[in-house]
């Protein structure tokens, strides 16, 4: 790692205090022009223990990044992750407070749940369908802590600045029909995305990887090396398969995913 242990703790502070009062930081890619994913990822553990101290618990992961277009956008070569907490979860066909988030999107998914534990190295997709116990829709709302364009470059953000920020994830929404991983071909899997009664984007599961649950494979052999195992019960978002679309207070979503169901949402 290439940024000190105490610039670490503090850039998890930051990033927990600009949830709490919806005001973005300055890109940390900025501040620090020679951090790594190492560093990244260091920060995102740190959030975590500031997250875990309040008394959060891990329900699961998001993968990210998953889509060819977002890595070479992105200037990178591989997926991301981060980490899902309980009060991230919020239920389809409910309400959905606008005021816990800063900017909010809605992204496309399918959840994986597992059967049995997943633990890498050497995991591939066989082995993630072999221990999945179903598959289902999902909807990922992601939120940005770090701000989106430097004000005085221009320029984005990183994807060193989102790995930071847990991979700008912020709650997650399951319903539809949950489905066996083998009743169907997932890389076909599709969904219309409505806001408002008008059709925002659609897609195939396909867009993830060329299968969704090649994401899950990379995340167990990823996270192999820390000796963390996917567990049963844990939510695995898969990646995107649509471009996110903004949500504002009093918009209503229906993403609909054929045969598997469809969930709905409305932003209060």
């Amino acid at each position: 790692m290439t940024i000190s242990k105490e610039d670490i703790l503090d850039a998890a502070r930051r990033l927990h205090q600009a949830e709490q009062t919806k005001v973005r930081i300055p890109q940390l890619s900025r501040q620090f022009p020679d951090m790594t994913m190492a560093d990244g990822y260091a920060i995102q553990s740190a959030w975590l223990d500031i997250k875990q101290a309040e008394g959060r618990k891990t329900i699961g992961y998001k993968i990210g990044l998953t889509s060819r277009a977002m890595q070479i956008n992105s200037q990178i070569d591989e997926p991301d992750y981060g980490t899902l907490l309980d009060d991230m979860l919020f239920e389809q066909g409910g309400d959905v407070p606008t005021e816990r988030f800063i900017n909010p999107l809605i992204e496309v998914e399918l959840a994986f749940m597992l059967g049995r534990p997943l633990k890498g190295p050497g995991v591939t997709v066989f082995d993630v369908l072999a221990a999945t116990e179903y598959v289902t829709p999902a909807l990922e709302i992601i939120d940005l802590r770090v701000t989106p364009v430097d004000r005085e470059t221009g320029e984005t953000a990183k994807a060193l600045d989102t790995i930071s920020d847990n991979a700008a994830n912020a709650g997650v929404v399951l319903g539809g029909r949950p489905i066996k991983p083998d009743a169907l071909d997932l890389r076909w899997v599709g969904c219309l995305l409505h806001r408002n009664g008008i059709i925002e984007e659609t897609g195939l599961a396909a867009g993830v990887l060329n299968h969704p649950a090649t994401g899950v494979a990379w995340l167990a052999n990823k996270l192999a090396p820390f000796d963390i195992s996917l567990e049963p019960g844990n939510i695995l978002l898969c990646g995107s398969f649509t471009r996110p679309v903004f949500a504002r207070p009093g918009d209503v979503f229906h993403a609909d995913y054929g045969e598997c169901g469809g969930i709905g949402i409305r932003f209060a």
